[in-house]
């Protein structure tokens, strides 16, 4: 897997945390810089931990299954794929319910949605493990990506709810589903 890829790869993983992160913003009046970057941050972290536990589940199972591993690439990012487009055409009617005002219950939830928006990165780790990539590196792409999706996200909440949350989680499903046919077709036909 190349940089390019890879750099796709790690936008496509921080789009569903970003559109959680305009939801955040949007229930803020006044979003502070610091208060996005420390959002961003544990967003960051957490989505850059989950692809290493993936790909710790998916080498230990790496030997057994060499001679179909792109098949099982394939089949988790494009599920996943799927998975992001249809939720991106459903209503949010509870989003800002779990993510309102500054409390510990509402830190609880954002670590919460931060877990949550995170196994999509571990699926993905899982597939990686099947291929020749260095997982510190994708992960920390991922990271960074999310990190920097989730701080934009959030100070932008305010203006973008209505018009780009969902539409960024689409974009990154469409585009887990290109990079897992691209595998499946470098291994089959390459």
């Amino acid at each position: 897997m190349n940089i390019i890829t890879l750099s796709v790869l790690s936008l496509a993983m921080s789009t569903d945390a970003f559109a959680a992160s305009i939801t955040k913003g949007s229930t803020l009046k006044n979003p502070r810089i610091l208060s996005a970057i420390k959002l961003g941050l544990l967003f960051g972290c957490i989505e850059a931990i989950a692809p290493i536990i993936g790909w710790l589940i998916g080498s230990a199972g790496a030997d057994y299954v060499e001679a179909f591993d792109h098949w099982i690439a394939f089949v988790l990012l494009v599920g996943l794929g799927v998975h992001m487009l249809l939720e991106s055409r459903k209503e949010d009617d509870d989003d800002e319910k779990e993510l309102a005002p500054n409390t510990k219950r509402s830190f609880i939830a954002t670590l919460l949605t931060a877990v949550g928006t995170s196994i999509d990165a571990m699926t993905v780790g899982i597939s990686l493990a099947f291929m020749k990539v260095n997982i510190y590196l994708a992960a920390a792409m991922i990271g960074l990506a999310t990190t920097i999706m989730v701080t934009i996200g959030s100070l932008l909440g305010n203006v973008m709810s209505g018009w780009v949350g969902k539409k960024a989680e689409a974009i990154g499903g469409m585009a887990l589903i290109l990079i897992g046919c691209g595998i499946l077709y470098s291994h089959t036909y390459a």
